[in-house]
């Protein structure tokens, strides 16, 4: 198997600038080659980006690179765990592309409430669902994402079994 680059993206002077990085990171993030690791430059450790990454289904490493800057690479689990589980039970479908915010989310977690440890549950959803992606994490629940360009994106979320805040 051959490791491809990793592409770098110094966020840097997009802050310098007074700009917001998030969709940069996450368009840099939908662009990776199968095993390409996301090397991303910041003057900071980007700690909120981590949980959002990792609901997005990679893994991270950081260190500090000097003058408070730091470098953070993100590691595609894609490659290690398929999205789709040989031989389990299809899942049930939830397409919330058209809907206005709050309700994707709120029909999400609905959902999720009625279903058992374990089970999954697919979601198509018109935007990055940042804040899905914070109450998923809040609960247990793990998320795989992928872009699927104009049409939105496509989720895959198994529940955790836990009933505390959802």
């Amino acid at each position: 198997m051959t490791v491809a680059s990793p592409l770098i993206l110094d966020v840097r002077p997009i802050l310098m600038e007074g700009g917001e990085p998030f969709s940069d990171i996450m368009a840099a993030a939908d662009r990776l080659a199968a095993n390409q690791e996301l090397k991303l430059l910041a003057p900071f450790k980007p700690v909120p980006l981590f949980a959002v990454m990792e609901s997005r289904g990679f893994d991270h490493r950081e260190q500090p690179i000097g003058g408070g800057d730091w470098e953070v690479v993100f590691t595609s689990r894609s490659a290690a765990e398929p999205v789709e589980d040989a031989g389990a039970a299809p899942a049930p479908t939830l397409d919330t592309r058209g809907l206005e915010p709050p309700e994707p989310l709120e029909r999400v977690l609905a959902t999720l409430e009625g279903m058992a440890a374990g089970a999954r549950l697919e979601v198509y959803t018109e935007r990055e669902p940042v804040f899905l992606y914070r109450a998923l994490a809040e609960r247990g629940h793990s998320i795989e994402s992928k872009a699927l360009g104009q049409d939105g994106f496509r989720h895959l979320i198994r529940h955790s079994g836990s009933k505390g805040q959802g």
